[in-house]
């Protein structure tokens, strides 16, 4: 499919619906501040309406605010933590109009995320950044808030990150920072957060995947945020390594054919799970050769019948993909063995 006609496509999925949908994304991306039984229903609906003819939606439209004013925030909610200081986010991005909906996130998006930690009776294996896929939105309650609790239980310092997403509509340079950014952050709290830090994994979703490895090519090794925005000004943060110790790609593995220089990168070991009905697939086949062929160690799993985008389903009510869940602890079996 072409571009134009994705973009056909996400225009005439955002008619009737846009405003009142952007208005939801932010309660969706701090699921863990809301109770789930309030905001699970607002986006099953917000799912429904975007396969619904435009002629039928009003009538959704109209339970969807009602839903919407039913949305309860939590009185022990976590704090957003920002990522930057105000008004000095590194962007190149001309984003200023938002008027056909097509993206999530307002222009003036400023990135952050939520410490999700164990209790203060377990000692974490490490920490781990949680990036969901798309644009956002409705996937950061599965892929992200769910994750964040698997990998919680098996031991894990979380962080959900809500980052800039790499082109809807920023770039790749925009949405690395964002995690740079996180994981310098993490490391500087390494006390705090009761971790080593070299023990600060990523794990991305489709586009978070790609962000990861966005993260990787532009903020690993000797390479800075100011290569990439000449004009930033370093801060206390940035004498931190700001790329991850292990990267968790889940279905996001680098688009086939798309060029990688290894020259200034210091690529982190991986670990790969791809359902094999999921046209990641193809990208997993071209990225593994070319970590391979730069000596990166690298754990593949693939898994039989599951497509895209399954990730901590479960936390909807649907039914998961028995064999697809194994990937959780097989990851941690791979960073177990890294750290030890």
């Amino acid at each position: 499919m072409a571009f134009e006609e994705i973009v056909e496509l996400q225009r005439q999925a955002a008619l009737g619906f846009g405003p009142d949908k952007r208005k939801a994304v932010p309660l969706w991306e701090d699921a863990p501040c809301y109770k789930l039984e309030t905001l699970l229903p607002l986006a099953a609906l917000s799912r429904e309406i975007r396969v619904t003819p435009l002629e039928e939606r009003p009538a959704k439209v109209e339970e969807f605010r009602k839903l919407l004013a039913k949305v309860e925030r939590k009185p022990d909610a976590p704090e957003r933590i920002y990522l930057w200081p105000d008004g000095k986010i590194p962007t190149t991005t001309d984003y200023t109009d938002k008027e056909d909906y097509r993206f999530n996130h307002e222009p003036s998006f400023a990135p952050y995320m939520f410490a999700l930690l164990i209790p203060e009776d377990r000692t974490p294996k490490g920490a781990v950044v949680v990036c969901a896929g798309g644009d956002h939105g409705e996937a950061v309650i599965t892929e992200g808030y769910q994750t964040c609790l698997d990998l919680n239980a098996l031991g894990y310092q979380c962080f959900l990150l809500l980052n800039r997403p790499n082109h809807n509509p920023w770039s790749a340079q925009e949405a690395g920072a964002d995690a740079s950014r996180a994981i310098r952050m993490i490391r500087a709290n390494a006390g705090k957060y009761r971790i080593s830090p070299d023990k600060v994994a990523y794990a991305g979703f489709s586009n978070g995947g790609l962000t990861g490895d966005a993260c990787i090519q532009y903020y690993s090794g000797e390479q800075t945020v100011k290569d990439s925005f000449p004009d930033y000004e370093p801060d206390e943060y940035d004498s931190f390594y700001g790329a991850p110790d292990a990267f968790l790609c889940v279905y996001g593995p680098r688009f086939d054919g798309a060029p990688y220089d290894y020259s200034k990168v210091k690529y982190p070991p991986t670990f790969f799970a791809v359902g094999r009905e999921d046209p990641a697939m193809k990208n997993l086949n071209y990225m593994v050769p070319s970590l391979l062929a730069n000596d990166i160690p690298v754990e593949v799993h693939t898994f039989a019948g599951v497509p895209h985008g399954v990730a901590g389903i479960r936390i909807t009510g649907a039914k998961p993909f028995a064999n697809f869940e194994l990937w959780l602890p097989l990851a941690d079996a791979f960073l177990t063995d890294l750290w030890k």
